[in-house]
């Protein structure tokens, strides 16, 4: 079944932004990203969206970016409309990063970009996303090297991060 055409890196898929434009994710060629299915409702979403702003913050001069992907498949914490949704994280939490069309994580309907995430590391339970906030921290070459459960604090995978950007202090 192996074929060319099949992803070999997350550089070879397009996704919808959170205008319904396509974005083809190889602009993003050469930078370590951190790919968060997102939700507003959540109890985990002060802690992440605050810390992910900070992650954002110090490391977006360091070819770092954070790829935003609203999703509404877990206790229908993200009801709202892609507009509401950006409107939202950039008011709120003065997000400057990326957020994307709404998307499926589980199951059938599944954005191709989280098949393919989740195929190239699977969780501590499974493949399956658990709940919002689950982390994919991806290297310059487009390659998945980490996987963080939802109740993982960005900042505390910061020293992974550290370490594929290079930077030392």
């Amino acid at each position: 079944m192996a074929t060319s055409s099949e992803p070999k890196s997350i550089y070879d898929f397009t996704v919808k932004d959170a205008k319904g434009n396509d974005v083809d994710l190889s602009i993003y060629k050469g930078k370590v990203l951190l790919i968060v299915n997102v939700a507003s409702q959540c109890g985990l979403t002060n802690s992440n969206y605050t810390e992910l702003a900070q992650l954002y913050e110090k490391y977006k001069g360091h070819g770092f970016e954070i790829l935003a992907f609203p999703c509404n498949q877990f206790g229908n914490q993200e009801p709202g409309t892609n507009e509401e949704i950006v409107q939202f994280a950039c008011t709120r939490f003065k997000a400057e990063y990326p957020i994307f069309d709404k998307v499926d994580v589980n199951g059938d309907k599944a954005a191709p970009i989280y098949k393919f995430l989740k195929s190239s590391k699977g969780g501590l339970f499974g493949d399956g996303i658990k709940w919002n906030f689950a982390k994919f921290l991806v290297n310059k070459d487009g390659n998945v090297v980490d996987r963080y459960a939802p109740t993982t604090s960005p900042l505390s995978i910061e020293k992974d991060l550290k370490k594929l950007l290079g930077v030392t202090a």
